[in-house]
Formats: structure tokens, C-alpha cells, sequence
């Protein structure tokens, strides 16, 4: 299994902050400038075993606490570590009032039909009604990818693309509000890379609180993207909450 290194954030951005524990990443306030917080860690055992189990698979599935206590009985040493650390991370969440999910994700379905790709290999933002935060880890293979607020530009604001949008909304709507319809279609949460420099990737075993977009939120929401699959690669194990 690759382990992860001490997260560093990449140079000249100011909005990941970096810690130690589980108490500081729950309880660290974002803001001023901070959208991201990261529990950097080295995670012991080997989490390829375990998503291993389920190679052949081409829909998503979703592991809950008794399949991974079933599969204690069948895994070597370092896979029963790796089984007890996702069991143990997603006790963390829900102690906080969350309902982590842990996913075995061989791929994920591709958008091939809008002007703005909406899946989540797209940079995007989350958005919600409420306050709240995104959590997720990335426990093996390639981790999620985050982009520079200052490097992106939301795609609708891209002139060529707009007008497409535009074209495309009168033709389909009768009246009907132009802003309410790039949301509606999430369009309005998918960004482009103004430059490849902006590009960071989360890292293999770090835990992650992002903010979100959602009515007075204080900072900007945290962009990312799932990474791209390598075909004979294990499934990709993802904690999100």
C-alpha cells in the first residue's frame, strides 16, 4: 500500500489548513482565507486488499459495517488493519452527527451529452440548503484532486459557453428564468483550470473537511474532482460524508 506523507499545501495558497488530529478537523473554524482543512496521516495496511474483493464490479457499491466485519475473518494482517481503520473513521463521523458513507468505486458514469460536463470528474463545488461541510478520505489508488479558487473560472462564465447555454435554454424553455436554469442543471458549480499549476491532489489516507457552497457561506466553496480511473487498477475506496 502507498502511504501518505505530511500534506503540504502547494506554494502561494493560503486556503488548506493542515492538522493533526480528528478534534482539530472537526473543530477548526474555516475563514478567513481557509476553505479546506486536512488531517494529515500515514494510514497502516494495506487497502488494495480489500477493494481487491471486489475488482469485477462495474456499478459503485457501498460497504457498510457488517460487510467489513465479515471480511475481518478472510483478510491478512495488514487488511484487517486497513478494514478496522474505515471502520474506526466512519465511528469518528458519526459521532459527530454524520452519515459517512464508505464507497468501492470502479468507475464513475461520465456526462457526454451537456455543453458542461456535470460528473464528478468535472471540477465542482457541493452545494446545499444549510450550513454544512463536505468530509471525505481517499484510502488507495489515485486521490481526489483540488484546484486554486484564484486559478478557476466558473464555466458559465466563459462567454462561447454561456451563448451555447443561452441558445440552448430558448429553445427549450418558454419564459422562464436563465439563471434558474444553470442551477437547476448544476452548471453554475463546474469550473475550469485557468492554469495547470492550480491543480493539488488530496493525498492517499488524509482525512478532508471542505466547505461548501450553500445561502452565507463565509469563504468560497473547496473545488475538486474525482482523479481519473487507471484501467487494472483496484476499485478506489472513498470515505464521504
Amino acid at each position: 500500500m502507498r502511504e501518505s506523507v505530511r500534506f503540504i499545501p502547494p506554494a502561494g495558497y493560503d486556503r488548506i489548513k493542515v492538522v493533526g488530529s480528528f478534534d482539530e478537523l472537526v473543530t477548526s473554524p474555516f475563514g478567513p482565507q481557509v476553505n479546506a482543512i486536512c488531517w494529515s496521516r500515514a494510514l497502516e495496511g494495506d487497502f488494495n486488499e480489500l477493494a481487491e474483493r471486489f475488482r469485477g464490479n462495474d456499478e459503485i457499491i457501498s460497504l457498510d459495517d457488517e460487510s467489513l466485519s465479515r471480511l475481518l475473518l478472510d483478510l491478512s494482517a495488514k487488511g484487517r488493519l486497513a478494514a478496522n481503520v474505515l471502520l474506526e473513521d466512519q465511528r469518528l463521523l458519526r459521532a459527530q452527527g454524520l452519515s459517512p458513507s464508505l464507497e468501492c468505486v470502479p468507475r464513475y458514469q461520465r456526462d457526454k451529452t451537456s455543453i458542461i460536463p456535470t460528473d464528478v470528474y468535472s471540477f465542482h463545488a457541493d452545494r446545499a440548503t444549510v450550513p454544512t461541510d463536505t468530509y471525505l478520505c481517499s484510502y488507495n489508488e489515485a486521490a481526489t484532486e483540488g484546484l486554486r479558487n484564484d486559478l478557476a473560472q466558473k464555466c458559465i462564465d466563459m462567454p462561447s459557453t454561456r451563448a451555447v447555454l443561452l441558445s440552448l435554454f430558448q429553445q427549450q424553455e418558454e419564459g422562464g428564468d436563465f439563471d434558474n436554469y444553470l442551477k437547476e442543471n448544476c452548471y453554475d458549480l463546474h469550473y475550469a483550470t485557468l492554469a495547470e499549476a492550480g491543480l493539488f491532489s488530496f493525498g492517499i489516507g488524509n482525512l478532508w473537511r471542505i466547505a461548501v457552497e450553500y445561502p452565507a457561506c463565509p469563504v468560497p466553496p473547496c473545488l475538486h474532482r474525482a482523479p481519473e480511473t487507471v484501467p487494472g487498477r483496484p476499485p478506489r475506496l472513498l470515505l464521504i460524508s
